[in-house]
Order: structure tokens, then sequence, then C-alpha cells
């Protein structure tokens, strides 16, 4: 133990235990999985992420060992704990730069977003010296202000390799593509059964797969352009799963996205349409349906039933809002002031 800690001092890492944990060390061989809660610190106190609360839920952080993870020194904390310990971990400089960049990612994983949004075209550490903004204050200052930070670690399972499905993010390239295709049926599968957050997860990991695959390409190029093609009908999955589950402003966002690059697409007029009409904007909902109608006439019953439940909505709420107010102006049932005399 001893020995251990003075190697990690070395290496610019101080552990502290905080509570130990059971059963031997593992030797953690490459492709082991390791499951674990973080807590990430500046040296002062001030939290940066908690994944326990990011995103308003609690999802441990998974690791497979051997590939290569951009913050490379949570593989290194990790193999000095055994299962089910909790312990602090204050390191240096040197092995907290890529944090904001992980950090970004981790977030936009957190509340459904693209893992790789807001992250330009190039390696970690040409962005870690741009003045690109990650979208988040305190990252920003942390990138222009490179400095040791604190991770409280809870080390929740630790997996052998081939005991266990890789996820997504520790596939090869050739192994995202071919899994596509299953995970999309998986959704369907998921969808019509009326499971609607387990198909959004679905969907959401294979659009996120491709995405990180077409980060690869160059915008324009063909096996971008493919790419983005096999994207497009998981993402429209992916906004019909949002209608349901009453997430209207992103629909409005995803839909509007995809019609900048494929604008006769019926189906992202028609989602983009009913979200509208959901919230309330009527106008924009009208001018969607008429455009669904424009480019497939035969969707007329379909559209008639969606504008005829939008304007029964209107008028419900025009007299709910109508019975609000009501006397609300209405003098005579007022009672009269009191005088002084």
């Amino acid at each position: 133990m001893e020995e251990e800690g003075r190697k990690l001092l070395e290496e610019g890492i101080r552990k502290k235990v905080i509570s130990p944990g059971k059963g031997d060390l593992s030797t953690f061989p490459n492709g082991t999985k390791v499951v674990f809660h973080y807590r990430t610190s500046l040296c002062d106190g001030t939290i940066l992420d908690d994944s326990r609360t990011m995103g308003g839920r609690s999802k441990s952080m998974e690791l497979i060992m051997g590939k290569k993870f951009k913050l490379a020194v949570w593989e290194r904390i990790v193999t000095t704990m055994r299962q089910g310990e909790v312990a602090e971990f204050t390191c240096d400089t040197k092995h907290t730069a890529l944090y904001p960049l992980v950090s970004q990612s981790l977030r936009n994983i957190s509340i459904g977003k693209d893992p790789l949004e807001g992250q330009r075209h190039c390696c970690g550490i040409a962005q870690i010296h741009s003045h690109h903004s990650l979208g988040h204050k305190d990252l920003d200052y942390l990138q222009a202000n490179p400095q040791p930070l604190v991770f409280a670690i809870e080390l929740l399972e630790v997996l052998p390799p081939g005991s266990f499905q890789l996820d997504m993010w520790a596939m090869t390239d050739k192994e995202k593509l071919d899994s596509v295709p299953l995970i999309h049926e998986e959704g369907n599968s998921l969808f019509k059964q009326g499971k609607i957050k387990e198909a959004t997860e679905k969907y959401y990991n294979a659009i996120a797969c491709l995405k990180n695959l077409q980060m690869k390409e160059h915008p324009g190029d063909e096996a971008w352009v493919q790419l983005d093609q096999t994207i497009t009908p998981l993402l429209l999955n992916y906004c019909q799963c949002l209608l349901l589950q009453g997430q209207y402003y992103e629909v409005i966002e995803h839909c509007t996205s995809l019609l900048f690059k494929y604008e006769n697409n019926v189906k992202a007029f028609y989602k983009r349409g009913k979200a509208h009409a959901a919230v309330w904007n009527e106008k924009e909902a009208r001018a969607d349906f008429a455009k669904v109608l424009e480019l497939d006439p035969s969707l007329e019953a379909s559209v008639n039933k969606e504008v005829k439940a939008m304007e029964e909505r209107l008028r419900s709420k025009q007299a709910e809002e109508k019975g609000r107010y009501k006397g609300l102006f209405d003098f005579k049932a007022m009672p009269a002031a009191a005088t002084t005399g």
C-alpha cells in the first residue's frame, strides 16, 4: 500500500482513502470494464461535476481498460482501488489538461445530446490551445487556466474481459458501423412495445455512434453524406419518441436542422408541425402542415386531423383564459367603496 502511494506521488497523484473496499486488488488486464461514480472538484472545493447528479440523474461512469480513454489518469487511479472502495485523488495539472473536453462530452451525454457536440474537427490538444468555447463558463475558465483537480471515486464494479457486451464507445469503427442496424431494429421493437424511453436511448446511441464516425470525415464528402443519410431516419424516430415524451422544443430544433440539409423531408415537416402545435405556435404549425400537403397530398387526412386537434386546443385555451379573467374589469360586480365624512 505504501509502495503504491509512493509511486502515485512520483507521478503527481496524491491518494486519500475515504472508505476501504473489499476483496483482492484486481490486476485490471486490458479489456476489463470498471464502473464507478466520480466527483470532480477544484482544489478549493468547488465542484465541477458529479456523476450522481449530472443532468438531474445518477449515471455511473464506465471505462474499458486499454482503450486509451482521453483522460488517461482515470485509468491509472482506478487500478489502485478495490471494489467498493471510495478514495480521493489530487492530480497535478499534467494529468488534467484534457478534463474540460471530457467534461463537456459527459455533460452532453447526461442531457441526451451528442457527446461530440461543440467540439471541433481536430485533436484534443489542438482544442485545448484554441480559443473555442466549450459552452460552459467553468470549463472555458479551466481550459484557459489548467490546474490540479481532485477526483473522488467510488469503484462500483470490476468486470473481467469477455463477461459483458461492449458499449458503443469502446467499439472499433467497423464494430460501430456493423452494430447500427441491430440497434435500430432494437429501438423499433421497443417502440412497438410502448417502451418509449428505452427506444429513445437505442436511437440516441445509434445516432451518437454514427456522429462519431462522421466526425472523422470531411463534410460533404461521399462517406460523410452516406453516414448523414443513415442518421436521418434514426433522428426522425428519435424525434417521434421525444414528441411522445413532450420534448417539443428539442423536436423543433432537430427537425429544423434536418430540413436545413434536406428541405423536402416530409416527415421532418410533419413532426415539427406537431411540435409547433403543441407549444401554441399556430402560424408555424400551419406553415409546416401546408408544406406536408404540398409534398405529399396523400397525407391530407392525417394533416386535417392534426389541424383540427390544434384548433380545438386553441379554442379550449381561449375559453379558459376568458373565464379566468371574467369579472376582472366588471365594475358592476365590484362592491361600493367605503366613504368617510
